[in-house]
């Protein structure tokens, strides 16, 4: 049902947003375009219930449109709807700031990041708008130097002890100071936590405070796009465990140093090497082309392929192929809270 177009209070418009995501050598890239605002943020664009059938085809219609790819991949992420998310007031084509706008954000993988030839379009290191949450050289710097501090301040700022201790523990959860440690799905956890603390752009320009503390140039995002993008990360983090996603995002044919680093790039962590390649013998999700490649600059490395017979014509997707084992060098970050 269409709302009434008279109405003073705006309309509900229903948004759809595409985190599509790729890793070119040892970097996550997500393809962005850059507000008239001058924010970076995802590919967006109303739904039309005229002429998209399917959220999902409304999504690939516009992403074609403002970016000329074709998405390939796509899965459904999650619908951001709550009041005032999109400051500073998002307007769709056609629409107003009275308007309502409720966003479903997708996800969308591709096999490397194509040239963009559309201005104000460019493929981005994800990690510039999240720079904590690249543990591959070890802790980042950030973290001692701006981010625990700053959260310290926020954990002192109320007098009530009770409410100290809740969002100590809190902290301790999302930043890996609990037992489990560091947990690279917690993406949005963590961004949640940084935006409630005021710590992160977004919460000076939304008025939650008067200078925020991170000083990440380039970081913000328009609307509330970083926390569909952090969304998006976790989401994949959190499937290269039990689907083999990483497979959507990778050429036909590879060396198991490509897939290592390729995953190594999406959760932010180095990987055990040996035990990395056990894991992708055991998976038999792969096997070798008869090929092998000479750009690794030492002994000609042997090229795989995704092994269709082991998969039986499923897709990525399917409940019965199973994803990746993450032997993950662990750390803990520090100092401790």
């Amino acid at each position: 049902m269409q709302p009434d177009s008279s109405s003073s209070d705006g309309h509900l418009v229903i948004g759809l947003n595409a985190v599509l995501a790729a890793v070119e050598g040892d970097t996550p890239l997500v393809l962005c375009a850059r507000s008239d605002e001058g924010f970076w943020g995802l590919p967006y664009g109303p739904f039309d219930p005229q002429r998209h059938r399917t959220f999902e085809l409304g999504l690939r219609a516009f992403v074609t449109e403002q970016t000329r790819m074709h998405l390939g991949y796509v899965e459904q992420l999650y619908t951001f709807g709550d009041k005032g998310r999109e400051a500073p007031s998002a307007v769709l084509r056609g629409g107003s700031e009275a308007d309502r706008i409720v966003s479903v954000g997708y996800l969308a993988l591709a096999p490397g990041a194509n040239p963009i030839e559309m201005e104000a379009t460019a493929w981005r290191n994800w990690y510039d708008h999240f720079p904590w949450e690249d543990w591959r050289n070890g802790e980042p710097p950030i973290l001692a130097a701006q981010i625990i501090p700053a959260l310290q301040d926020w954990i002192t700022s109320i007098e009530d002890t009770s409410q100290q201790r809740l969002r100590l523990d809190r902290v301790r959860l999302a930043f890996g100071y609990e037992a489990t440690g560091w947990e690279e799905e917690r993406t949005l956890d963590r961004y949640e936590l940084l935006y409630e603390a005021g710590i992160v752009s977004e919460a000076a320009r939304d008025g939650r405070v008067t200078t925020p503390t991170l000083q990440v140039a380039d970081a913000a995002m328009s609307s509330d796009h970083r926390r569909i993008l952090a969304t998006a990360i976790g989401r994949l983090r959190g499937k290269l465990r039990y689907r083999p996603i990483i497979f959507e995002m990778m050429p036909a044919s590879f060396t198991l140093l490509d897939l290592q680093r390729s995953v190594e790039a999406i959760i932010g962590f180095p990987l055990h090497k040996q035990n990395f390649r056990r894991g992708i013998d055991n998976a038999g999700l792969v096997r070798k082309t008869g090929n092998v490649s000479a750009e690794t600059g030492g002994r000609p490395a042997a090229l795989f392929t995704l092994d269709r017979n082991s998969t039986s014509g499923k897709t990525a997707q399917d409940r019965t192929i199973k994803g990746l084992t993450l032997p993950r060098l662990r750390q803990t970050p520090s100092p401790d809270l």
